[in-house]
């Protein structure tokens, strides 16, 4: 989110100091990542007598599923160590409410992403060798009873075929939304191609019997964070899943925002950390093709149906547009989709 959300500083201060015992001196909101449910801040506290002085602070809205909390405490404590957990309130609870907002707290991780950092080969390795582990885990039942499981859904699909339709005849005021309706116009074939394939290749991985492994299920660069002494954070836990590996293998070498390396070169890292697998082919080229049509249905949604946003609408449709260009991601779906017999 990029813009600061309506809710008053003081009363940010007043739940941190209720709920975690924790006194904000300062209150910076940092304009970061694309999730329109999702507002983070910088929190400078006084704890100096425990080494604390700032933390991170996620502002949720919306439905929030508490599996985003208990289950990075659940693999930090399994020893992936390349986990963030969130600090406890003063009742233990890894969460608190203010209004219609979650709040959950964290360490400060001084340190940047993907997108603005090039991993080493070191990194590369701790970050294969930390989504094998995830892979390889055995949930416990009562946190693998709250993940959703893999269902090849239609819905995003769906969406986009719908928008496809309405932008035919809808009429629209907001700047962002003309050009988005603009844009969906003159690619219109190419996405119900995309569509087309997506459906064809859920249609056949839904009568495999696939393996479902614990999958982060959102793991591109903005997710991958090195701080100032080199480690290696995995972040952003709002949406886990029970899926074919190939659910969280398909962001490497796929144009997900790493800097530094080609596709091949990406994949040559990474899994000398994850070790030898066997990839489903099928099932790669299907996540990178739904991920992308997920990405329109949802920046549809925002920008057509509302004109709601401020700073974020710019900022979301191009990244819609940037699935189209030159070395992104249609090409690495296209790619892996040649293999898919």
């Amino acid at each position: 989110m990029l813009e600061k959300p309506d809710i008053p500083l003081a009363r940010i201060a007043a739940c941190l100091q209720t709920a975690y015992g924790v006194t904000a001196v300062q209150i910076t909101f940092l304009p970061l990542g694309a999730d329109q449910n999702t507002a983070v801040y910088r929190i400078e506290t006084n704890n100096e007598t425990v080494g604390e002085t700032a933390h991170f602070l996620k502002l949720r809205s919306g439905v929030f599923d508490e599996t985003a909390v208990t289950l990075p405490q659940f693999l930090h404590d399994q020893g992936i160590r390349q986990i963030i957990t969130p600090l406890t309130t003063k009742t233990g609870q890894l969460c608190t409410r203010l209004d219609e907002f979650t709040l959950i707290l964290y360490p400060f991780v001084d340190g940047r992403n993907g997108r603005e950092v090039k991993l080493s080969a070191a990194q590369w390795a701790a970050f294969g060798a930390a989504l094998k582990k995830l892979h390889t885990l055995t949930v416990p039942p009562a946190i693998k009873a709250r993940l959703r499981q893999e269902q090849f859904s239609p819905r995003w699909r769906e969406m986009v075929k719908m928008f496809l339709e309405r932008v035919q005849s809808d009429a629209y005021d907001d700047p962002v939304a003309l050009e988005l309706a603009a844009f969906l116009r003159s690619r219109r074939v190419e996405i119900l191609d995309l569509v087309q394939r997506a459906e064809q290749l859920a249609e056949s991985l839904s009568k495999e019997p696939l393996e479902l492994v614990l999958c982060h299920a959102d793991i591109h660069a903005s997710n991958v964070l090195v701080n100032g002494r080199d480690a290696l954070y995995i972040v952003d836990w709002d949406d886990p899943l029970l899926a074919p590996k190939e659910r969280d293998l398909m962001f490497i070498g796929g144009a997900q925002g790493f800097v530094g390396y080609n596709a091949q070169a990406e994949e040559a890292l990474f899994y000398q950390g994850y070790g030898p697998v066997a990839l489903n082919p099928r099932a790669l080229a299907y996540y990178r093709y739904e991920r992308i049509v997920e990405d329109i249905a949802l920046y549809c949604e925002q920008l057509l149906l509302s004109n709601a946003g401020g700073q974020d609408r710019a900022q979301s449709l191009r990244h819609l547009v940037s699935n189209f260009l030159p070395g992104g991601t249609i090409e690495a779906a296209r790619w892996a989709d040649k293999y898919a017999a």
